[in-house]
């Protein structure tokens, strides 16, 4: 069995391959840091035992996603899309570049892969797709409601897809992580009782996957806590400052 990890180089992806070279995967990691990839892959290769290989990938370089998807050696029986960009919100609402980078690396760059591999899946019938989505999806939020529609739009494309993909035999699942202490947010203050580790996240995906879960909150009670959210009545929601 193959798992192929687009965004290999983040903190939570790195704590996935871990977690399913310990489970006998073999392990394709895809980034633009390729030098990065090739330590980790040594490291993978020497502490698991396992198959493990580094790909050149960019999210936002859509044109070369299906020439990347053939070059594989291996086509996997799992793709998990780790790869996001949190972004600066403000600079974000007067600058179009920073806009569009967080809308292209958070929905279009990974609907674009994603369409690729699906295609494979499907005409397979069989493998496994997983998305890491965000629950910042799941409401806009003046602090970064750029990152947040592009993660709505994802998720709603998950959905989608696991409703498409079902009936060729293929699992879609959405893993929502809440809160995680990782480089991307470094520097953000967040509260501990909310907040998992790339650890906990990767142990949780691990898990749900082998139970073809189709949607998974890594701390349960995040579901709850985005369904009150969702549940403010908007007069009063859009007064709040968050």
């Amino acid at each position: 069995m193959t798992v192929l990890i687009l965004g290999a180089g983040s903190d939570m992806a790195v704590a996935l391959a871990r977690q399913f070279a310990a489970e006998k995967y073999d392990v394709q990691l895809a980034a633009r840091n390729t030098s990065f990839l090739q330590a980790q892959e040594n490291d993978l290769r020497i502490r698991y035992g396992i198959n493990a290989s580094s790909h050149a990938f960019d999210a936002v370089d859509f044109a070369s996603h299906p020439a990347f998807y053939e070059s594989l050696p291996v086509k996997p029986d799992i793709t998990i899309c780790v790869f996001g960009y949190l972004g600066d919100q403000e600079l974000g609402q007067t600058s179009w570049q920073e806009a569009s980078r967080i809308i292209h690396t958070n929905y279009t760059g990974a609907v674009s892969i994603l369409n690729v591999v699906a295609a494979d899946y499907a005409a397979r019938h069989q493998g496994t797709i997983i998305g890491i989505s965000s629950v910042a999806g799941e409401r806009g939020r003046q602090s970064n409601y750029l990152y947040g529609s592009a993660k709505a739009g994802f998720t709603a494309y998950l959905s989608g897809l696991r409703n498409r993909l079902f009936h060729n035999g293929v699992h879609v699942m959405t893993v929502q992580p809440g809160f995680v202490y990782t480089r991307m947010t470094e520097g953000l203050t967040l509260p501990p009782l909310l907040t998992a580790q790339p650890i906990d996240v990767a142990s949780a995906i691990v898990k749900a996957a082998r139970a073809k879960k189709n949607v998974l909150y890594v701390k349960w009670f995040w579901r709850y806590i985005m369904l009150i959210i969702k549940y403010i009545p908007e007069f009063i929601f859009k007064k709040l400052k968050l």
